[in-house]
């Protein structure tokens, strides 16, 4: 009984000290895939980014943000040209962790407290500046 006590304590200590990869640096440009069910199916959404734009790639359609990066890990996006009300509400966007070419995010309208999270692959490297689209 003592040695599973003690033996259960050392467990929590050292999960404790253990915390989330996040190169978050390594997410900040590139092309990358986005998944999620959207109305009972999956739906992909591919993206380009770099320090001050991204572009989403979604049924054939294009649409352009601008990105501010709060820090390496976190950046806000406003449609460049919303096409409604809440078109122009801008997105807070988080990376939580980051594994090989993955990362976890959760993201909400700024303001909001009710976050959502997802998990986009990185597919290649990007162009760094916004004439290299």
């Amino acid at each position: 009984m003592r040695y599973s006590l003690i033996a259960l304590l050392l467990l929590l200590l050292l999960n404790s000290c253990y915390s989330p990869e996040r190169k978050c640096t390594d997410f900040k440009n590139g092309t990358f895939e986005f998944e999620t069910y959207l109305e009972g199916e999956i739906v992909k959404t591919t993206f380009t980014r770099n320090d001050t734009l991204e572009i989403d790639y979604y049924q054939g359609k294009a649409d352009s943000s601008a990105i501010r990066w709060i820090n390496d890990c976190e950046y806000i996006a406003n449609k460049i040209n919303p096409q409604s009300m809440m078109d122009r509400k801008a997105i807070h966007f988080k990376i939580l962790t980051t594994q090989d070419n993955t990362y976890t995010f959760e993201y909400a309208l700024v303001g909001d407290s009710k976050k959502q999270k997802g998990t986009v692959t990185k597919i290649a490297d990007a162009p760094r500046s916004p004439d290299e689209f």
